[in-house]
């Protein structure tokens, strides 16, 4: 191919469009990024909200987030994360802290030493950890996260108090439906490798600065381009490549990696048979919501931790920015999948979510409060969902997103993961 013809296009600057292009970029690979918001990020982005910086949706990493975390070194941004040893507490209920020891000891250990449960729980759990690893993390046939549990005696006070809120944080999928080789994967590499796996890693600063801004910067500084606010309408496949579309203008292109959220893609997939697999596959998702309430209370207001589980209400997980984002008194709520807080006014929401954290901590009313909800924050991790590959049936155009085959869950490291290998395959493409 020609140089002049080795010419990419990213659709869509979400952690998957950026991963893929800043990759490209450092191959000297000439790549052209098209999002159709002002700011990049996708569904993990900054807000500005009463002269504050919020995110669309809290977000957190693990230390299994490879990927994710070699881009942010690569950048110089490492910093904007806390890293924290596995602790997982709800206050009254349950506390779990592994100590420093190597993988999988830390966990063995944490768990028997966990509070709140009783001693045979605790060794019920021990037992599920080291059958789990026997197995290599894998099963015969995929079954529920519930079923999974019940299986194995995990469905009492310990699957409430710990497996359920590990599911619900990293499939955002009810246990019943979720898919419980996914949540293994996830286990798998964050508890049988490194004891730093492990690790939480919060965003010390809004989601749109933690990667994509920086990678922007690097991208551009390799010749790539960035144009937001610029929906692409229809692609059309040439002879050389590709043409595509926006309100007002057209540009050719060699290559195409769409990294637009899964519902955004369909339409684009119209004038493009060769894609009608990656299309049916797509059109049988669903998707799974998550809202997050953000309260800010008088700056002398903080937790005991930056971040902790909540059990018997409607919040799941609460996160001090005082602790991570230096935002004194400013609390942010997660509530994960769907449920009956969806059918409720905004004021209200956060009203319950105010009561409910006033009760656990003892908190004053709020000075304000900020209520976001993404109603397909994720596509749903159910049993047997068919997700479709990076590489389509049509020649130089892949797919890049969190809902891409991956063996993980619609998360940040997912979306990186599969803009990497898109990179990846347009470079050995370019090359041979």
């Amino acid at each position: 191919m020609a140089e002049e013809l080795r010419r990419v296009a990213v659709i869509g600057c979400g952690f998957a469009g950026i991963a893929a292009a800043l990759k490209l970029a450092e191959r000297n690979i000439p790549v052209t990024l098209f999002e159709a918001g002002k700011v990049l990020g996708g569904r993990a982005r900054g807000v500005d909200y009463r002269g504050v910086r919020l995110d669309n949706g809290q977000h957190i990493l693990l230390g299994a987030y490879h990927e994710t975390l070699s881009l942010m070194d690569g950048i110089g941004v490492r910093d904007a994360v806390l890293r924290l040893p596995l602790a997982l507490s709800v206050p009254g209920q349950f506390a779990l802290r592994a100590p420093a020891l190597p993988a999988p000891l830390h966990l063995l250990l944490g768990l028997l030493n966990a509070q709140g449960l009783p001693f045979s729980e605790r060794l019920s759990a021990i037992r599920f950890a080291l059958r789990l690893r026997l197995m290599g993390f894998r099963l015969a046939q995929d079954i529920s996260v519930a079923s999974l549990l019940a299986r194995h005696g995990q469905d009492g006070n310990i699957g409430r108090l710990l497996w359920e809120p590990l599911c619900l944080a990293a499939l955002n999928t009810p246990m019943d439906q979720a898919s419980a080789q996914i949540f293994l994967n996830v286990l798998r590499d964050s508890f049988s490798h490194a004891r730093s796996d492990s690790d939480l890693v919060l965003p010390r600063v809004d989601l749109s600065a933690l990667l994509p801004d920086a990678a922007a910067n690097h991208i551009r500084n390799r010749g790539g381009k960035i144009l937001t606010g610029c929906r692409i309408r229809r692609i059309e496949a040439a002879d050389q490549g590709f043409t595509l579309h926006w309100a007002d203008g057209s540009e050719n292109f060699s290559h195409v990696i769409c990294a637009t959220a899964p519902q955004h893609a369909l339409p684009l997939f119209s004038t493009l048979p060769e894609l009608a697999p990656a299309a049916g596959l797509i059109q049988k998702f669903s998707y799974q919501p998550i809202a997050t309430i953000y309260l800010q209370y008088p700056e002398q207001v903080g937790l005991p931790h930056p971040m902790l589980g909540l059990s018997g209400g409607w919040a799941q997980w609460v996160f001090d920015h005082g602790r991570t984002h230096g935002i004194p008194g400013l609390l942010a709520v997660i509530i994960s999948t769907e449920g009956a807080w969806q059918h409720i006014p905004a004021e209200q929401m956060a009203a319950r979510i105010a009561a409910e954290l006033a009760r656990v901590f003892e908190l004053p009313e709020p000075l304000w409060h900020k209520v976001i909800v993404e109603k397909r924050a994720t596509i749903a991790c159910t049993v047997g969902t068919e997700r479709p590959e990076q590489k389509t049936g049509l020649r130089n155009f892949y797919l890049a997103g969190d809902y891409t085959a991956s063996g993980y869950p619609a998360t940040i490291e997912s979306a990186v993961r599969s803009g990497v290998k898109c990179a990846g395959l347009i470079s050995e493409s370019i090359s041979n």
